[in-house]
């Protein structure tokens, strides 16, 4: 048996490539919409590309499922359970609950495990040449190392009323089942530390049953199905805005990109243009570069692992953009946008140096400055931290706007007060910080240091929940 794990480190994601050496034959699991890694993984291994298949209908990301399918002719396998509302709309192979995938000399035997979402699958594989018994579940956003796949999603980032609390209590029944597996099947789940599809997803790739029986929270609500909803749903991330435009798109017929984009590298001029029809400029560089100058009006999304969650927020997907960007940074970033569909880019700048525009340097303040603020009437706080967050300690005084949400409640920031705004480590600070800028608050202080900073000085930290909104 060929076995290989593909990591998306920027949004968290595991992909999987399983082939049986003998008749060349593998089935790649909930693939990355840039497939060409699929690709060169099965030709480097003298393997044909023959099964995909999903374990549900991905939100935090744009699956490349079809578009694998169109470059090799493979077949692929995706879940009819769930009831009308949960179907696949182009044409697939069904699978429901007990059903057998055959990759030449390996067997995947279909799981359905609701709770995450309705259709939720997990695949049980038998590398029948080696063992009679399954040797590894793969299972989505079912069961991660540590925890489980929230079942709050359909409800709160695509607007489906009433889906959470349907999807805990199928979600505990299907815990229950997962724990009759034998304790040595290998789990290997669709996401790792830094997903939003969960709230404490362990930082390994992989785990056991076994493993998971003894150290993940969900195994430890047998009989109190009351208790495991409560748990499950306290106190998870906010679910990035994308997240709806991905249910959609990922159901749904849509054209395909079968190969990474080449993006139109802008004249100063064009983007001079470009800026006065009103169309976003994205500064992709680091939140240092962008403080010493950056174009008036552009927003600091830094090219990091986080890129592609916080373009999802603040992005629509009809509205074209451009990218502050180095020649050698723009495939990358372009990969990362593809894998949440995110493909209306204008085209990217190096230069920010654009014809009769001066740059503006961002107002940044130190410990100092920001203790003596904070003491002040005139002068707002503004924690930009999500609210669990921001339960667990802040800034007394401080009020909590959730960056993600910071242009819906712009209402809720004084023009006339001077207003600072702060995060955990200073990067969603950057982005409020020219957010607010961008939309012409006067006053605005970015105190970049953070609560880490604040926490790594000895000072106060208050645990009230007053003020949060999301």
């Amino acid at each position: 048996m060929f076995f290989q794990h593909i990591f998306d480190k920027t949004l968290a994601q595991s992909s999987y490539i399983v082939g049986c050496q003998k008749t060349g034959e593998s089935i790649v699991i909930d693939p990355k919409r840039d497939v060409d890694t699929y690709l060169e993984i099965a030709r480097q291994n003298g393997l044909r590309i023959t099964h995909i298949a999903e374990t549900h209908i991905h939100a935090d990301f744009l699956s490349g499922s079809r578009e694998l399918a169109a470059l090799t002719e493979a077949t692929l396998y995706l879940s009819d359970e769930g009831g009308p509302d949960w179907q696949y709309s182009f044409p697939h192979h069904g699978l429901v609950q007990g059903d057998k995938i055959e990759v030449g000399n390996l067997t995947l035997e279909v799981i359905h495990t609701p709770g995450h979402t309705p259709e939720s699958i997990s695949f049980l594989l038998t590398d029948n040449p080696a063992s009679s018994v399954p040797v590894m579940v793969f299972t989505g956003d079912f069961v991660f190392v540590g925890d489980v796949g929230r079942p709050d999603l359909l409800e709160k980032a695509a607007g489906m009323a009433g889906t959470q609390d349907a999807g805990a209590a199928q979600l505990y029944h299907s815990v229950q089942a997962f724990a009759s597996l034998p304790a040595y099947i290998q789990v290997w789940p669709g996401h790792g530390a830094g997903s939003a599809c969960g709230k404490s997803l362990g930082s390994v790739p992989s785990s056991t049953v076994g493993y998971e029986k003894i150290r993940n929270w969900a195994f430890d609500y047998e009989g109190d199905p009351e208790g495991f909803a409560k748990e499950l749903l306290s106190d998870q991330p906010e679910p990035p805005k994308y997240f709806a435009m991905m249910k959609k798109l990922n159901k749904e017929e849509r054209p395909l990109l079968t190969q990474v984009p080449v993006q139109k590298k802008l004249t100063a001029e064009e983007v001079r243009e470009a800026i006065a029809k009103g169309v976003k400029l994205i500064d992709t560089r680091d939140k240092s570069a962008f403080a010493k100058g950056f174009i008036p009006g552009s927003i600091n999304i830094q090219g990091n692992n986080s890129f592609a969650t916080w373009m999802g927020w603040f992005i629509d997907y009809d509205e074209p953009f451009m990218l502050v960007a180095a020649e050698d940074q723009i495939e990358d970033l372009t990969r990362k946008l593809m894998r949440i569909g995110m493909d209306n880019v204008y085209g990217y700048v190096e230069d920010i140096r654009v014809p009769d525009t001066d740059l503006r340097q961002a107002d940044i303040i130190d410990l100092g400055t920001f203790k003596d603020y904070r003491q002040r009437d005139d002068v707002q706080v503004v924690d930009l931290r999500g609210a669990s967050e921001y339960k667990s300690g802040h800034v007394e005084g401080a009020e909590n706007i959730f960056i993600g949400t910071l242009p819906q409640n712009f209402d809720k920031i004084s023009r006339e007060k001077t207003v600072v705004v702060y995060c955990q480590g200073g990067d969603r600070a950057t982005i409020g910080y020219s957010l607010l800028v961008r939309e012409g608050f006067q006053n605005v202080k970015n105190y970049s240091g953070s609560m880490n900073e604040w926490v790594d000085k000895g000072n106060p930290v208050a645990t009230e929940t007053v003020g949060t909104d999301s």
